[in-house]
């Protein structure tokens, strides 16, 4: 297994990120950080990438980031620290395609936080998820206070992040940060299968469809349902539309070509 902080690989229009810092619980630390970025600035100007798998190697998905970055860390550089992370998930969430977050083991901190930047997730059993900044005397910098309320609402978030408690994989499911539980043995295939489902979709209308769910959200619902309108539209302007169309009278499974 190489040594370099983020692996990829990519086959059947799905790139796979893995990080990779195993005896370290996959920490995020300044070149793992350099690492995913490259990495994810790779997937948006690669047409061939229809889906983004975020996975970990070894025991967990990421324990958050290494907490030797924050040492000596002064205000400023706590700020330049969380407007470059902030920069980097918003290009994560800002991809064309979906992305899944294959989650196992801890998802800790930044390491939910990354999760969170993705499409859905789907976790083992095992995992586990939390905001335990407040244990060190700070408090979540990625995010997390942000998307965490907006996916489960003020009081369940502030709960979390007050506190530091972590959640198993069945409670964050029930409350709907989690799109599926699968057993540890079945992630991997679970996840590759959704993958390749979705790799076979309309890009189209993939885009449109996140466009609509993630901007729609921020609107009041005549608003979002005007967006949904207009993204509904933008979809005929691909041949995908009417090829999807025609292969549901048709009764076959329709070949998606179209951007």
């Amino acid at each position: 297994m190489t040594d370099h902080p983020v692996l990829f690989s990519q086959e059947e229009g799905i790139g796979i990120l893995t990080f990779n810092r195993p005896e370290k619980l996959n920490a995020l630390n300044r070149e793992m950080a350099a690492a995913f970025r490259e990495a994810v600035s790779r997937v948006a100007g690669d047409p061939e990438i229809r889906v983004l798998i975020l996975a970990g190697q070894g025991r967990a998905f990421m324990a958050g980031a290494d907490i030797r970055t924050f040492l000596g860390m002064d205000p400023l550089a706590a700020r330049g620290f969380a407007e470059r992370a902030h920069d980097l998930l918003f290009q994560l969430e800002n991809l064309k395609i979906p992305v899944i977050a294959q989650v196992h083991g801890f998802a800790l901190g930044g390491g939910f936080e990354i999760a969170l930047a993705g499409d859905f997730i789907y976790a083992a059993q095992d995992a586990k998820f939390g905001l335990p900044e407040i244990t060190l005397g700070i408090i979540p910098g990625v995010g997390g206070t942000q998307r965490l309320a907006r996916l489960v609402g003020r009081s369940l978030a502030k709960e979390l992040c007050l506190t530091g408690r972590l959640l198993d994989a069945q409670e964050a499911r029930s409350l709907g940060i989690v799109a599926r539980v699968c057993p540890g043995v079945a992630l991997q295939e679970e996840t590759l299968k959704t993958a390749r489902l979705l790799a076979r979709r309309g890009r189209l209308a993939l885009r449109a469809a996140k466009q609509a769910v993630d901007r729609g959200a921020d609107l009041d619902l005549r608003s979002g349902c005007a967006l949904e309108a207009d993204l509904f539209a933008l979809c005929f302007a691909s041949p995908d539309a009417q090829e999807g169309v025609r292969a549901f009278l048709e009764k076959r499974e329709p070949q998606f070509r179209g951007d």
